[in-house]
């Protein structure tokens, strides 16, 4: 009964603000979420700035609410603590860019990830921190250029992940296409896209859009879709993005 108590206080005096906000229905849905898993979703932008993150934000934490994932999202890193991070499953790079984190963020983070975090990269994510190293090889490349926003065909090369296994073998939509530099040969690619299939690739015949491994104590995952506003509400994409939440927090 002491134990009982204890774990009682302790979530309201973290999360009685967000309660105040909600309905009694929805308050019931955060407590029940706390004993499952939490994540914290990062946005901030130093660069070019995609007009659908808050779309993507929302997505996200519709997401969590169906998933009992406690969603956070910010934009601040003072976020990037021990202490913050210690408590989160996953962290989300959500379409962010450019230099976003200071050296002291930037340790907190790495330890983190060192202490067997979990960490995935949406789109822009690739389009961060090109002065750390370490990043890069955790996201697995950096972001060169791209064509203009188009259809193709994108080709599942594992079907068994988490975040492909609902795919179909060849995936037709519209999205910003990346090409990359700086790649980590080291990720085990999930998703390849048919360089026949639109204008622009820079890697023939091999052009992934897609990965997943494990780094530095950690896992990593990364998608190169959702650039549009129109992702964030299509399904397909939606429950891809998903798998790659849950490998990243260790499900």
């Amino acid at each position: 009964m002491e134990k009982q108590i204890r774990i009682t206080v302790l979530i309201i005096v973290l999360f009685f603000p967000m309660a105040c906000s909600n309905s009694s229905e929805d308050q019931s849905e955060i407590l029940i979420t706390q004993v499952e898993s939490q994540i914290l979703v990062f946005s901030k932008t130093e660069g070019f700035r995609h007009g659908s993150i808050e779309a993507g934000q929302e997505a996200v934490r519709r997401l969590g609410m169906e998933n009992n994932i406690q969603v956070h999202i910010t934009e601040d890193a003072s976020s990037f603590s021990e202490e913050v991070l210690s408590g989160m499953d996953a962290v989300v790079f959500l379409n962010t860019t450019g230099t976003i984190l200071d050296e002291n963020q930037k340790a907190a983070f790495k330890n983190y990830i060192r202490n067997g975090g979990g960490y995935v990269g949406v789109h822009s994510a690739t389009d961060t921190e090109y002065e750390w190293p370490w990043y890069n090889r955790l996201v697995g490349a950096y972001f060169k250029n791209h064509p203009r926003v188009q259809s193709a065909v994108l080709e599942i090369v594992d079907p068994n992940h988490a975040s492909t296994s609902m795919l179909p073998e060849l995936w037709e939509r519209e999205d910003e296409w990346y090409n990359f530099r700086d790649m980590n040969e080291d990720v085990q690619v999930l998703i390849k896209i048919d360089t026949d299939s639109f204008e622009g690739s820079e890697h023939p015949g091999s052009h992934p859009m897609a990965w997943y491994h494990e780094y530095d104590g950690g896992r990593a995952f990364y998608t190169a879709l959702g650039h549009t506003e129109e992702s964030y509400i299509e399904e397909l994409f939606l429950r891809h993005l998903l798998g790659g939440i849950e490998y990243a927090m260790g499900k």
